[in-house]
């Protein structure tokens, strides 16, 4: 039974979902199948969304342009995607007003808006995380600080950064290197005002992933990024080029180690501080020799995690966020597709660094009609029958599957069917690979 929202059954729900990459395509996706979801809107949407919900042109990051839409149109629910509205207030700014919203409040997004305020939230309530040498504002401190610290160490822009805030530097030379394009160039502009060192870890990644109304919590279900350009964990950090789920990522004592170490002091610190917490919060994990770590939080889902995600979903998503934002979330509405599924991010040619776009993508057609596959736009656009690249992740192919294994083969498949000029895309996604060293985003 669906739960009331704005005073009408949800079986006849309008639903705005804010955002532009395939993570929102994802939401878009399921949203969509929702039972009774009368309509969908997304802001600003891309090439792919725009065939399964209403997309408008706008700033996802502007709150009184979405504020403005909300009032014309009144969407019974709204989800919000990156993470850029959500530090800007947008929550507040519905919340005021008493429209549904699923996300944290601006006060709450801090955990992803600052890294230094979450190290010191995680240090505050004793949860495991990197070590942190120190922050520093200005050049000079910063290049002194570097005396004192092990190598490797990993630097990393206070704010949001898209993905291009941290950086494992291996020696002086690097890390000098990161300081001046910073704090010098200012390259990252707003949210490169400070940086923090922390010490590197090293071991496996796990993207830990859970819904909340700010007092029940869901977990979903467990997934792994491979955030590096190239195979092998090579090359420059980037927002994510594929991912994969399966519930063989988080064996039962794994699970209970996250959720007494991490999960439930998390959530406890967050109600002790006075700060409410509801939507998604994603803690980025190294699982290290002495167990779990804490790497980021950020306060929205992952992408590509989004995803693989989305593909094992066996729930109403819509119906299930409605409880979110009427405050009666019920954990046990939250059913899994066994088996796995799997994403491989399509990029454009420069990308993580000045990309090309507006090149023709052919062979859509052809890798959706393989079975259990779902091609979900990121940097997209259409251009009269045409779809063009429009950004520097464009596609992220999903595929799910009884094993990791056929998810991923489906999903390569799936990949070759697609070509653009300058696309390139890892080939070792969902493969063990050597070990990382501590990143996030």
């Amino acid at each position: 039974m669906f739960v009331e929202v704005f005073g009408k059954a949800a079986n006849s729900m309008k639903i705005m979902v804010i955002g532009g990459g395939g993570r929102e395509h994802a939401l878009v996706w399921k949203l969509g199948a929702g039972a009774g979801v009368e309509k969908l809107w997304c802001v600003p949407g891309n090439g792919g969304i725009a065939a399964e919900a209403e997309c408008l042109a706008a700033d996802a990051g502007n709150v009184a342009a979405l504020v403005r839409f909300a009032e014309r149109n009144t969407p019974d629910l709204t989800v919000v995607g990156p993470e850029l509205p959500l530090v800007n207030g947008i929550v507040d700014a519905f919340e005021q007003k008493k429209w549904p919203i699923v996300g944290p409040t601006q006060q709450a997004a801090q955990l992803e808006g600052s890294k230094i305020f979450a190290k010191e939230f995680l240090n505050r309530h004793n949860i495991p995380t990197a070590a942190m040498y120190g922050a520093y504002d200005s050049p000079g401190d910063a290049y002194g600080a570097l005396c004192a610290v092990d190598w490797p160490v990993v630097l990393k822009a206070d704010g949001l950064c898209s993905g291009k805030g941290v950086f494992v530097a291996k020696n002086p030379d690097e890390a000098t290197g990161f300081i001046e394009r910073v704090l010098e160039k200012h390259e990252l502009g707003a949210g490169g005002k400070r940086v923090m060192f922390e010490e590197a870890l090293e071991g496996d990644e796990l993207s830990f992933i859970l819904l909340t109304d700010g007092e029940r919590f869901a977990p979903l279900v467990p997934t792994r990024d491979h955030k590096r350009l190239f195979d092998n964990n090579e090359g420059p950090n980037t927002g994510g080029m594929g991912a994969y789920s399966s519930d063989e990522l988080m064996p039962a004592a794994l699970r209970r180690a996250i959720l007494s170490s991490v999960v439930e002091p998390a959530l406890g610190g967050l109600a002790s501080d006075g700060i409410r917490y509801q939507g998604f919060l994603y803690i980025g994990l190294m699982l290290t020799k002495e167990g779990p770590k804490v790497l980021e939080f950020n306060c929205r889902l992952g992408d590509p995690e989004a995803q693989a995600i989305a593909a094992r979903t066996d729930f109403d998503l819509a119906e299930v966020l409605a409880s979110v934002a009427a405050g009666r979330l019920q954990p046990e509405k939250l059913k899994w597709k066994s088996g796995a599924s799997a994403c491989v991010v399509l990029a454009s040619a420069g990308y993580p660094g000045k990309f090309e776009t507006g090149k023709e993508i052919l062979g859509l057609n052809e890798a959706a009609q393989i079975r259990g596959v779902k091609v979900l736009h990121a940097g997209t656009r259409r251009e009269g029958g045409k779809i063009l690249t429009s950004g520097g992740r464009v596609l992220g192919v999903t595929a799910v599957g009884d094993t990791t294994e056929s998810a991923i083969q489906k999903a390569y498949e799936a990949a070759g069917q697609i070509s653009f000029e300058g696309m390139h895309f890892r080939r070792d996604i969902g493969r063990p690979g050597r070990q990382s060293l501590a990143a996030g985003d």
